[in-house]
């Protein structure tokens, strides 16, 4: 019997997309970081996906001074993949938001493949009696969030974290994403193997229907042939779906409280842990297998965690 495909799970343990007011169970101090990755690591989650937040009242935090504290820690105790946030916030300039992964040097780094309006003003509504910060009601209820990711802005990011062995999560929102990838990849600023990683479901990019998922992977299949790593992240309600439909389609998944703060119809996740254990449920009842860290970067070809500089 041959060995059963190994599935890579991101867990992206706290983001840009959520705030703090919306769930008492999203990761805000360094410390509540790194028990969250590490618990993330510890159910499945062969790469953590980490933002940094001011432990005061939730904001994003893109200084690499507040990614430091939960980075060594986590390293101490996982030997989990890092992968740092190069997205931020969309509020961000470019030079904010690559620095952190500048400066530590992970093994991996997202980085967002295309300019696009960037909608989270439909969560207000949702959540307005629970905002506590006044920085929320701003962010959330702002319609006029453009995503700036020029290909000035993804060459600057490319160029700098790629001299420091970098690998990359190229975060494809839509069809053009795929696009801008194949450029710098026929440019020569980028190589095989590529992991990218569909996004369905957030305002401003593509749905979540089982068709557009669909033709993301046929897209990725016309243009990067074997030469790519697939994953998927289903945003909200969408997460658990889009990546069952994934794994048994042959790709990779990505879960955690950034993506999603809900384990069912209206009832909020607990923790990280129990959105990875939730999926890895899937990924084995598909006859498949958890990859390992080790395993995963393999499979991404990463340079290894000896090799960062936390």
């Amino acid at each position: 019997m041959p060995a059963a495909r190994k599935v890579i799970i991101t867990c992206a343990v706290t983001g840009a997309i959520h705030t703090p007011s919306m769930s008492p169970h999203l990761p805000v101090t360094a410390s509540e970081i790194a028990e969250a990755a590490i618990g993330a690591a510890e159910a499945g989650a062969a790469v953590v996906h980490l933002h940094a937040r001011d432990p005061q009242d939730g904001r994003p935090d893109q200084t690499p001074e507040a990614f430091q504290p939960f980075l060594q820690v986590i390293k101490q105790r996982s030997d989990c993949v890092v992968n740092i946030t190069t997205g931020g916030a969309p509020t961000m300039s470019i030079a904010e938001r690559v620095r952190p992964a500048a400066t530590w040097q992970p093994e991996l780094a997202s980085l967002n493949m295309g300019s696009m309006n960037f909608g989270l003003f439909p969560m207000l509504k949702r959540f307005e009696d629970t905002l506590q910060h006044e920085w929320e009601r701003t962010y959330l209820s702002d319609k006029g969030i453009l995503f700036r990711n020029t290909f000035a802005d993804i060459e600057h990011i490319l160029t700098t974290l790629g001299a420091n062995g970098t690998r990359f999560e190229f975060e494809c929102y839509d069809t053009a994403h795929l696009y801008n990838l194949k450029h710098f990849v026929d440019a020569g600023l980028v190589r095989g193997p590529l992991f990218i990683q569909t996004v369905f479901g957030l305002m401003g990019g593509i749905g979540a229907h089982p068709d557009d998922v669909m033709h993301m992977k046929r897209t990725a299949d016309r243009l990067f042939g074997d030469s790519y790593r697939w994953s998927v992240l289903g945003a909200g309600r969408n997460q658990l779906p889009i990546a069952a439909m994934a794994a048994a389609m042959g790709g990779h998944v990505r879960v955690g409280l950034e993506d999603s703060i809900w384990a069912g119809p209206g009832q909020l996740a607990e923790s990280n842990a129990q959105q990875v254990k939730a999926v890895r449920q899937i990924i084995e009842g598909l006859g498949l297998e958890v990859a390992s860290p080790d395993e995963a970067r393999e499979l991404l070809a990463l340079k290894g965690g000896d090799k960062t500089s936390f």
